[in-house]
């Protein structure tokens, strides 16, 4: 995997389910909003998600898997975090 992962995103990928091919999709195709001190959330709005099925018709079936993953990015571009939203992210 070309991302730098934390140990603590490590974990939570395997807690959560999260395959390494997801995160890839994620990080490639998703959507950066600001979150706080530097950090960045990822996240698949449905653009991204078009892109991505786009790109191959087998990623669109995993795009809708996405569609509530995100993960968080620290100020030097590790993977801090991964997980699944059950809140909409609010929009500057």
């Amino acid at each position: 995997m070309s991302a730098n992962l934390t140990p603590h995103a490590r974990s939570r990928m395997q807690q959560r389910g999260i395959r390494a091919e997801a995160l890839e999709a994620l990080l490639d195709f998703g959507r950066t909003a600001h979150v706080d001190r530097g950090r960045e959330i990822v996240f698949l709005d449905r653009a991204a998600r078009a892109r991505l099925a786009r790109q191959s018709p087998a990623a669109a079936r995993e795009a809708e898997r996405l569609r509530r993953t995100y993960a968080i990015l620290g100020s030097d571009g590790a993977v801090i975090t991964v997980g699944h939203r059950y809140r909409r992210i609010p929009r500057d």
